[in-house]
């Protein structure tokens, strides 16, 4: 079995219940980025010793939270000694609108996965894009990159779709199971 990670920000929650669905699905350990953009300083080491780090951010603005960019910015450190070099990653990420810019924040994980040497997970799962389609559907949002979440800015942590929770637990036994396929 592959150790895999789930590395995210939350600002109100909902990114944090992605999160826990995520590793749920991928049999991962949480580490959350306070709300300084800090992680303590032994969780660089469990990052080093994962064979899969899955990213997760809320997308504010186009792009990840300032808090997820520090932490971003912070793995420089082990982007210079390719600590992180040959890991499997994924991400994902929430917001309010149905799009709301969320692919770019998905590339912008993607990016800085690349950037460390790492392999990429898609989603792969086709799309819910037919007029019977509803919101309890496995990828109604219709993503390919990655996980995408919708959480309505008056909506709780609890009213998160369904089909988004099963999308986010379904990716990350994708993920999972792709690391644990190559460590053979």
């Amino acid at each position: 079995m592959s150790k895999t990670i789930v590395v995210y920000h939350s600002g109100y929650g909902h990114t944090r219940r992605i999160a826990e669905v995520v590793a749920e699905g991928a049999g991962a350990e949480l580490l959350a980025i306070d709300a300084e953009g800090n992680l303590p300083e032994a969780a660089w080491e469990q990052l080093a010793a994962a064979d899969a780090i899955i990213f997760g951010t809320p997308t504010y603005m186009g792009g990840p939270s300032w808090q997820f960019k520090k932490f971003a910015d912070a793995s420089s450190k082990a982007w210079f000694s390719r600590a992180w070099q040959d890991k499997v990653f994924g991400g994902f990420t929430n917001s309010a609108s149905p799009v709301g810019d969320k692919g770019a924040t998905l590339i912008q994980l993607q990016t800085l996965a690349s950037q460390h040497g790492g392999l990429w997970v898609s989603l792969g799962m086709l799309p819910a894009n037919s007029k019977a389609a509803t919101h309890a559907d496995v990828n109604h949002l219709g993503g390919s990159v990655g996980l995408l979440v919708r959480s309505p800015a008056d909506a709780s942590v609890d009213e998160i779709p369904a089909g988004d929770l099963e999308t986010a637990k379904r990716y990350g036994q994708r993920v999972a199971e792709i690391a644990a396929r190559l460590r053979g």
